[in-house]
């Protein structure tokens, strides 16, 4: 990974998408608790990989065997043909967004990348051709066995307001519940762990659970409440956020995302390397010089030279704030980003009111990541709403989940060329 200047002592005045961004240079958990500077603030998988204890363990390219742990000593009883090519394609590169075992507009746009990049017909369809290029990759299971870390237990997780004034009072826009944080962690949602998950239990489970979970969703997710991360003097009081279904300690079935390992050394941010680690994205990415945001397509492609080695499915654009065509340069990069809020901004001057500036966070409006852009006001940037990407406008940024965000902040540079096209 090319080392690369990022813009955090600058203020990026983007008042399309409404930020100002500073990066968060601390490590801090979803509540703001400060981890120093030779703690983690994880359990981080050996002292070769930075990941967190939840590391896939591919070996460098990416195909090692995944199922070598105690935990992955359950098999899965049902064969996942479209999630194992989702785990792989997200592995490759080639986004297929939230991974949930069905084709969708995100996992065609990702075989369609796929595709491209192995000379094949491009049909976005899982056809036989292209199941024989993935079958290089076969003995990557579509799912494997982890056990949730017992420090993801011990914060307590609060709800995001509705407001931004109440927003502002937060000290860190963090995940509402330890379920929604495994969710993002391994790139899927809520449903589709219970899924894989029946009766709060591993598909394939046979015998006691390592851990007692309760199989209602009335099941604690917070160890000992953490500090309530608020603004002193405001008056104001953060909600917890909804009792988790899953719980620290238990053992559960995941989608088997890989590319998660962190090389020692290779991110100096402690707050950017946790929140890599929380994301399930690794540190090991390919240097890009140009990327393509199509607004038709609703596809984000990563170039080196003429090869096209990453796609990403993406929303850009509004009719208030319309994706400005035309080549851009990139001028910093933003992690853990706070957000400037401003009603006039965002409504293209039809509204006012107050400003407020939000604190940084998954939850937040752009997510973990703001790559500021040459075009004024406009940028590149997370979500807190992974589901929704491809589906929804934004404000005329260019919007992907957290976890594909993450990965693009890694292969851009000042150098790379950004093309919008319609």
């Amino acid at each position: 990974m090319r080392t690369f200047l990022v813009a955090a002592a600058s203020s990026l005045a983007l008042a399309a998408c409404g930020l100002q961004g500073k990066d968060n240079e601390t490590a801090q958990d979803d509540t703001g608790a400060q981890a120093s500077s030779n703690d983690y603030g994880y359990d981080t998988y050996s002292g070769d990989n930075l990941a967190d204890t939840m590391a896939s363990n591919d070996d460098a390219a990416g195909k090692g065997d995944a199922m070598a742990g105690a935990d992955d000593a359950i098999p899965d009883p049902e064969d996942r043909p479209i999630m194992q090519a989702q785990v792989v394609l997200d592995r490759e590169g080639f986004g297929p967004g939230v991974i949930d075992g069905k084709m969708g507009m995100s996992t065609e746009n990702a075989l369609n990348g796929f595709q491209t990049a192995n000379n094949l017909e491009v049909t976005g369809e899982l056809d036989e051709a292209t199941k024989q290029a993935l079958a290089e990759w076969e003995q990557i299971p579509a799912t494997r066995v982890v056990t949730v870390p017992p420090n993801w237990g011990s914060p307590t997780y609060y709800k995001t307001p509705d407001d931004a004034e109440d927003q502002a009072k937060m000290q860190r826009l963090g995940y509402s519940s330890l379920d929604e944080k495994l969710a993002e962690r391994f790139h899927t949602t809520v449903d589709v762990l219970k899924q894989l998950n029946p009766n709060g239990r591993p598909a394939g489970m046979k015998g006691p659970a390592s851990a007692s979970p309760s199989p209602t969703p009335s099941a604690t997710a917070s160890g000992s409440p953490s500090p309530t991360p608020s603004a002193s003097g405001t008056g104001f009081t953060p909600q917890p956020g909804p009792k988790s279904y899953f719980q620290a300690g238990q053992q559960l079935r995941v989608p088997n995302i890989g590319g998660d390992r962190i090389a020692p050394g290779a991110v100096k941010d402690l707050s950017w390397q946790q929140t890599l680690a929380t994301l399930g994205v690794g540190s090991e990415q390919p240097e890009v010089d140009r990327i393509v945001v199509s607004k038709a397509g609703k596809t984000l492609k990563a170039y080196q030279g003429d090869t096209l080695v990453a796609l990403f499915t993406v929303s850009s654009g509004s009719s208030e704030f319309p994706l400005p065509l035309g080549e851009w340069d990139i001028v910093g990069i933003a992690h853990n980003p706070t957000y400037a809020y401003s009603p006039e901004v965002l409504t293209g001057g039809q509204k006012s009111g107050e400003s407020y500036d939000l604190p940084p966070g998954p939850n937040g409006p752009v997510g973990v990541v703001w790559i500021d852009l040459s075009k004024e006001h406009y940028g590149i940037h997370g979500t807190p709403d992974p589901s929704t990407i491809g589906r929804a406008q934004s404000h005329g940024c260019v919007r992907l989940t957290n976890w594909d965000a993450a990965r693009l902040a890694q292969m851009v540079s000042q150098s790379t060329q950004v093309i919008f096209e319609a």
